[in-house]
């Protein structure tokens, strides 16, 4: 196993769209948060090198060719060196508009104590955000400050900055692959999400 392309932005930069978008142009099947619902004969592995055992890289990503969205986001580092052909994704939008996503969808289910042995706490609340996920200026300082490493290290050649609504056109161009004959993918919003967890019997309020 290779993976083809590697996802740096952090989940509500449009993460879903661009997996749905990475398997339509045929370079998935691709990894997202969503993948390790409860049941994901893979959940455990990811809780496991959340909690600090060590990668099996192959392991965690089986079946799968591309990856966006945490958690796998939050290891690029490691991901672009392990796997040095893969071409490097950041999606990203602006980051007032990033946390008033956030807010309303990632941080209120960590904040409903849902799953606390989760990895929207282990990973993101905790690792990503250092135990501070809802302190707005924080956070913020935090997804700039990805934005910006991600950039530095990655070679330009290697890299997309795929800015929300850029829709098909980059990405089809850095892929080398034609723009299909259907809408890129929207998906994914903050009601949705909503909807999705209140179904889940999740209290948000």
């Amino acid at each position: 196993m290779s993976l083809r392309v590697i996802g740096t932005g952090f989940g509500r930069t449009g993460t879903d769209s661009m997996r749905n978008a990475l398997n339509i142009l045929g370079v998935g099947p691709t990894h997202h948060m969503f993948e390790l619902d409860e049941g994901s004969p893979l959940r455990q592995g990811w809780l496991d090198l959340a909690k600090g055992a060590a990668p099996d890289w192959n392991a965690l990503f089986a079946g799968y060719n591309s990856c966006v969205d945490w958690p796998s986001a939050y290891y690029w580092r490691s991901l672009i060196d392990e796997f040095p052909k893969a071409r490097v994704l950041l999606t990203m939008r602006s980051a007032e508009s990033w946390w008033t996503s956030f807010e309303a969808t990632t941080l209120k289910y960590i904040q409903s104590g849902d799953d606390p042995n989760g990895l929207a706490h282990l990973l993101v609340a905790e690792q990503v955000f250092g135990g501070r996920p809802d302190d707005r200026e924080h956070a913020i300082a935090i997804y700039n400050r990805n934005t910006e490493e991600v950039i530095a290290a990655v070679d330009p050649e290697r890299l997309l900055v795929h800015q929300l609504g850029d829709g098909w056109a980059p990405l089809c161009d850095w892929l080398g692959l034609p723009v299909p004959d259907v809408e890129y993918p929207s998906g994914n919003t903050t009601k949705d999400i909503i909807r999705r967890l209140e179904e889940k019997g999740v209290d948000l309020k």
